[in-house]
């Protein structure tokens, strides 16, 4: 693979200067040059001659050069025109400010043209304004009718770029060596890799056009597929290697289980009963279990891993939760404290505020311990860790959960998620993990009605807000929290606070926020709670996990600046009690994409739905995070219009490691799988 590897630099053609230029596009070597596919493809089969010209067309006309004028413009701007002639006629093309044309374009030259043809009406020709061209003596050797193009950086022109391409296909493609086994890319009648990357930058001139233009042409997905199978033998590995671990057979009497049901103050759903079931039956096996759990706000996730919690302490084992952020870990600390009180359980909070009692997880006394990062530290030890709930798991990486598995003796591992994910990303993104869906939401929640409502009619905005006070609901009025500019935000939700005070002095206004202390945070949710605090102004620190049932109204400031998932979560701390409830969204500077996530969540409510709707606008690798859940870069696959291709990878990769668990049958394609996932291969090369 050396010589694929070679510097784009001593590639002929392109030396130093271009190589600084298309590193800036990712490619470094002839292989990235080769895998640097084109965005577009122009057809230039349509040859027409001349006298049959329609304006409008897009044409490639074959000709003479019979004259070449330099003009000026009254403003000065130059214009190299040639008139060409075939034997059916004559027409104009006209090249803008390339005054360098003049010594290249000559007299009697053959030339071919392509662009679209309009007409100068002023002298009755057909023209073409600044047409791509080839001469007779530098016509394209592999004389190209359907052309390649490529995004391009400021310093290097499309011209230039087909020409490195193709100099990267002369000397890269021989240097191939396929990796599939025959068997395969017969069964699947795909083309051999060398001949799919060769035909991508310079497509036979039978092709379907419509075909490469959408990246559907049977080269395109051969390409694809060789990506989304390397991805899907890398999960599968890794998943392999923890059905190998020796892990905890947990095998309950169920006592402390039945008594945890029986003192709930509600029923569960039949889609709790069934995911409580598959949960307690995986955790019975010899081997870790590692699955996610997914449901919908407000689905009743928490009751759900506590069940399997009490499975694991009834064995004598302790539980973990891991929370992404301090206020969600208080939250769940609270819920559950509530939820096992009179049962022989020991709940523990433990986070960056709250890390005084370590000694109580080491000595085993704490058996239930809920916290954030704070968990994986290195001087927190526990004493049996038996299992592992991480809740919001696309804000961890895959090296944080090894990080807490490495607590405990191979514990389980249960992740929660309330963003719903379609079963692409969970293929991808969670592929290691075996996954349960909550479908069904606990009886009793209504629907949210969301409107978009502009700054300049806040007026009703407010009048909502006591309309909904003196009922008897309760309000959020949330204000966006970045990072970067905390203080600026903090300063919004200060002002909103103290805008509200002033507008309703007759009900009282609270306000929360992550830099607080604790306890003050715990004292003003208790109030809200209670329905003692009637307007709760708050950043996204309600985000998730948050239930007040009598809350009725979210107000959403500067909706544009959250994403779609956060819109869903926040939206979905409302519509929990049996009164109607609304979810009004204040956007202030509208991009395009902040459109489409007002419009998505305006019109749809379920998660998953909106999950899909999040994967478009965004795309799957920011959605879910998947740059930091140590998932390879994908070059070519896309895992939303690829989703059947990734099936066939997915199913193609089983039966390739039943064939051979280590890939040493298959030298060539782990050759390649290590250098697919490059640093990460200590994942999942054990097998």
């Amino acid at each position: 693979m050396n010589g694929l590897n070679l510097p784009i630099q001593y590639l002929k053609g392109v030396g130093p200067k271009k190589a600084s230029l298309l590193k800036k596009l990712g490619i470094q070597t002839v292989k990235d040059a080769l895998y640097y596919l084109p965005f577009q493809y122009e057809d230039r089969r349509n040859k027409k001659n001349i006298f049959d010209i329609k304006p409008g067309e897009i044409v490639t006309v074959q000709g003479h050069i019979v004259q070449i004028n330099e003009l000026k413009t009254k403003t000065n701007l130059s214009i190299i025109e040639a008139i060409i002639s075939d034997s059916t006629g004559y027409l104009k093309a006209k090249w803008f400010n390339q005054l360098y044309l003049k010594k290249i374009l000559k007299e009697k030259q053959k030339i071919k043209i392509f662009g679209k043809a309009q007409i100068d009406w002023r002298e009755a020709y057909i023209e073409i304004v600044n047409p791509e061209y080839e001469i007779a003596e530098t016509l394209n050797s592999q004389n190209q009718e359907i052309v390649p193009v490529y995004r391009l950086t400021e310093g290097i022109s499309q011209r230039q770029m087909q020409s490195i391409m193709q100099a990267a296909v002369e000397f890269g493609i021989p240097l191939i060596q396929e990796p599939l086994p025959e068997k395969l890319i017969k069964k699947l009648n795909f083309p051999h890799i060398n001949e799919a990357l060769k035909s991508v930058h310079f497509p036979p001139h039978d092709v379907d056009i419509k075909a490469l233009n959408e990246k559907n042409s049977l080269f395109h997905k051969r390409i694809i597929f060789d990506e989304l199978f390397l991805l899907q033998l890398g999960i599968l590995m890794m998943k392999q290697n923890r059905i190998c671990e020796e892990g905890i057979s947990f095998k309950p009497e169920g006592k402390l289980l039945k008594k945890f049901l029986e003192n709930l103050p509600f029923q569960l759903t039949m889609a709790q009963q069934k995911v409580i079931k598959e949960i307690l039956q995986d955790m019975e096996k010899p081997t870790p279990m590692n699955r996610l759990l997914q449901g919908d706000v407000g689905s009743g996730k928490t009751v759900v891993a506590l069940a399997a919690m009490l499975a694991a302490i009834e064995c004598g084992y302790q539980a973990a939760l891991m929370a992404p952020t301090e206020i969600l870990a208080e939250q769940h600390y609270l819920n559950i404290s509530s939820l096992v009180k009179g049962l022989p359980v020991n709940v523990l909070i433990f986070t960056s505020t709250y890390n005084k009692h370590a000694n109580l997880i080491a000595s085993g006394t704490a058996n239930l311990i809920i916290g954030t990062h704070a968990l994986i530290q290195q001087n927190v030890h526990f004493k049996n860790l038996g299992l592992v709930v991480i809740d919001e798991q696309h804000r961890f990486g895959v090296i944080q959960r090894a990080m807490l598995k490495k607590k405990g003796l191979n514990p389980d591992t249960l992740v929660m998620t309330a963003t719903p994910i379609p079963r692409t990303m969970a293929l991808t993104v969670y592929g290691d993990l075996d996954y349960s869906v909550l479908d069904e939401l606990p009886r009793g929640r209504k629907p949210v009605l969301t409107k978009v409502i502009e700054p300049e009619n806040k007026k009703l905005v407010y009048k909502m807000i006591e309309e909904e006070v003196k009922t008897g609901g309760q309000v959020y009025v949330v204000y966006p929290l970045i990072e970067e500019s905390e203080v600026m935000d903090l300063k919004s939700a200060t002002q909103g606070y103290e805008g509200l005070q002033k507008l309703f002095p007759q009900y009282r206004v609270g306000l929360l926020h992550g830099k607080m202390p604790p306890k003050q945070r715990e004292e003003i949710m208790k109030e809200f709670r209670s329905g003692s605090i009637h307007i709760l102004v708050a950043t996204t620190v309600i985000e998730v996990g948050v239930d007040v049932p009598n809350a009725t109204l979210m107000i959403i400031t500067h909706a544009e600046r959250f994403g779609l998932s956060q819109l869903h979560q926040l939206r979905g701390r409302v519509g929990r009690g049996p009164r109607p409830s609304k979810c009004i969204l204040l956007p202030y500077k509208l991009t395009e994409e902040a459109k489409l996530r007002l419009k998505a969540i305006v019109n749809y409510s379920d998660g998953f739905k909106i999950a899909e709707e999040d994967m478009k606008i965004r795309g799957p690798g920011e959605l879910f995070g998947v740059k930091q859940s140590g998932m390879p870069d994908l070059k070519v696959a896309d895992l939303i219009k690829d989703q059947s291709l990734l099936e066939v990878a997915r199913k193609e990769a089983e039966i390739i490691l039943r064939e051979s668990l280590n890939l040493s049958s298959y030298p060539k394609i782990r050759a390649l799988l290590e250098e697919f996932w490059k640093d990460k291969t200590e994942i999942f090369m054990t097998a």
